[in-house]
């Protein structure tokens, strides 16, 4: 049996890079807050752009709350469906016309989440990584971890369970 050609690394790219983009577009509330994600292999990085609108107190000024709970919670989310969905992408199981056309896998459901809020979220940039502790069929839990200027001293930490959706739709 022959083996077929590795795809050209500019095509593996795209894919991945289309497939991110179409599951991060498919929520609203991603676009709304403007959380974006850069892609390194299968590693991915939360971005949320400093806005006038993220601000909770102006007096401080600091990031609200629920807005770092919320890009928190959506960085571990979305690394747990990229994890999950990573073979179905690769093989092209998932088709990425599918994912254009809106048609998005299901996205694991929040059991519980914790926040630590360590120091006050600045007015600039912050950046999240999520990291996947136990993935299971049906059950999954996560730690995610949000910094603005030094990736060693986090603003705020999460940690949260996840339901799995169904693999048999």
């Amino acid at each position: 049996m022959m083996r077929r050609p590795p795809e050209p690394v500019q095509v593996v790219k795209q894919r991945r890079d289309a497939a991110l983009h179409a599951l991060v577009g498919g929520v609203p509330y991603i676009q709304f807050l403007g959380i974006r994600f850069d892609r390194r292999g299968d590693e991915l990085t939360g971005l949320l752009p400093y806005d006038d609108k993220l601000i909770g107190n102006p007096l401080l000024p600091a990031i609200h709350g629920g807005v770092t709970a919320a890009f928190l919670e959506v960085t571990a989310i979305i690394t747990l469906s990229w994890a999950w969905l990573w073979e179905d992408i690769e093989s092209g199981k998932l088709k990425l016309s599918d994912l254009e056309s809106g048609q998005l896998p299901r996205l694991p459901k929040t059991i519980d989440f914790s926040t630590d809020y360590l120091r006050t979220g600045l007015p600039r940039d912050a950046y999240a990584r999520a990291r996947v502790t136990r993935s299971g069929r049906r059950y999954a839990s996560v730690h995610a971890q949000a910094w603005q200027d030094n990736h060693d001293r986090p603003f705020a930490e999460c940690s949260a369970h996840f339901l799995m959706p169904r693999s048999d739709g």
